[in-house]
Formats: C-alpha cells, structure tokens, sequence
C-alpha cells in the first residue's frame, strides 16, 4: 500500500533511510522508549492544530506522546490549559489523563531525527501524513506553527508560496477560506532560555487564536 494514502506512518516507516538507522539506534539503546513514528493526540474533530517540528529525543520519542517528556511541553500544555484547550493536569507522562478540547497536536516530521534537525527530504517525505491529517479534521479552522520549520511545512502542504506567507512570531496567514495560520517561535528551551520567547509572546498568540475561534 501506498504510505501516502494513510493518515500516519507505520511504526516500522522506512521512508527516510537516514531516520530509520536512528531510530534503530535509539530502540537498540533504549528499548523501553516509544521510538518509532509519533502519533498525532487530540481528536480529528478538533477546531485548532498545533504543528510541531519534530519529536524531542528524550519527550515525544520516549513517551510516544507529542511535547511530553520534554522542555516545550511544560510552556506548551499549561498555555494550552489557560486558554481552555487542554485539561489542567499535565504531568509529562502518557499516564496522566491529560485531555484537550477542541485541539489536536501533531509534529511536521514524525520521526526523531538526529540533533533534532530534519533534512529537506525527510520534510518531504513526511508531509503528506501532515496534508492527510488536515483534510480529515472537517471542522479545522485555526493552525498553529511552533517555528518556522513547521510554518514552512504547513504552507508548503497547501501547495502556497513561501515567499508571500513569511514566517515571523505573531504572524497570521489565510491559508484557505476556512482556515488560518498563525505563528509563534518554538517553545523550546533554548527560546525560552534566552528570552527570545517569554510567557507573554507565548499568550499572545494564543489569545489571538482563542478570540478568533470565539468570534
């Protein structure tokens, strides 16, 4: 079967050579991690998705759960809690009944990649899972990129020119009469480290995108 004909990847997905001999490092490694494709959380009826970069090697690759077991997670689900789309119980592991409302999250690249740097073809190869995934949420109206890789990546699943869709952090973006895309820095650790992303910047856009759907 056609691996772009499915809305996920295989656990054992062999698209990209260079991610596969990484993940069977990490499985030879750590063999109680989830390492294998990460699956998107939240419902498909969701009315916001939240697009990642990739699993973090130590988060999403171990728990199987995006943003869980990492940095980004510990701004990313409190935000999400504050804005009424998560549950206000997150606790960095799959086990504790963590829920969102109306959102769903997935990761631009599904695979962990080495340094936490996909390469182009591994972008490409990745992406229809990413286009699949939108055309079966129907009631989808709000996306969120975290970093321009993911921005690029969703601009680049509705097939629209990079260059008259730019990045930038509070950006917004009319990707189809339905639905919209908005933009923040990565919360990474190295962002919020050096304050290129504060809690505020991180509120910002997620009022912006709680007031949109509300409207």
């Amino acid at each position: 079967m056609n691996p772009f004909l499915k809305n996920t990847p295989d656990h054992d997905c062999q698209l990209c050579p260079r991610l596969v001999e990484f993940r069977l490092e990490q499985r030879a490694k750590y063999p109680d991690w989830h390492n294998a494709p990460v699956p998107s959380f939240g419902s498909l009826n969701a009315r916001f998705l939240v697009v990642g970069l990739a699993p973090g090697l130590r988060g999403a690759n171990c728990t199987g759960r995006p943003f869980t077991g990492d940095h980004a997670g510990n701004l990313l689900y409190p935000t999400l809690a504050k804005f009424g789309f998560a549950s206000d119980n997150f606790a960095a592991h799959v086990d504790d009944n963590l829920q969102l409302f109306e959102c769903r999250i997935a990761n631009a690249v599904r695979c962990v990649p080495p340094a936490n740097k996909p390469i182009g073809a591994e972008m490409n190869a990745c992406r229809p899972f990413l286009r699949a995934e939108i055309d079966a949420m129907p009631r989808l109206e709000a996306i969120l990129a975290l970093g321009k890789i993911a921005h690029d990546n969703v601009i680049r699943a509705f097939e629209l020119r990079l260059a008259a869709h730019p990045f930038g952090h509070e950006g917004r973006h009319q990707l189809s009469p339905e639905i919209q895309l908005y933009d923040s820095y990565h919360c990474s650790r190295y962002n919020t480290n050096t304050g290129r992303l504060t809690g505020d910047m991180f509120d910002a856009v997620f009022k912006r995108i709680r007031s949109d759907l509300d409207a």
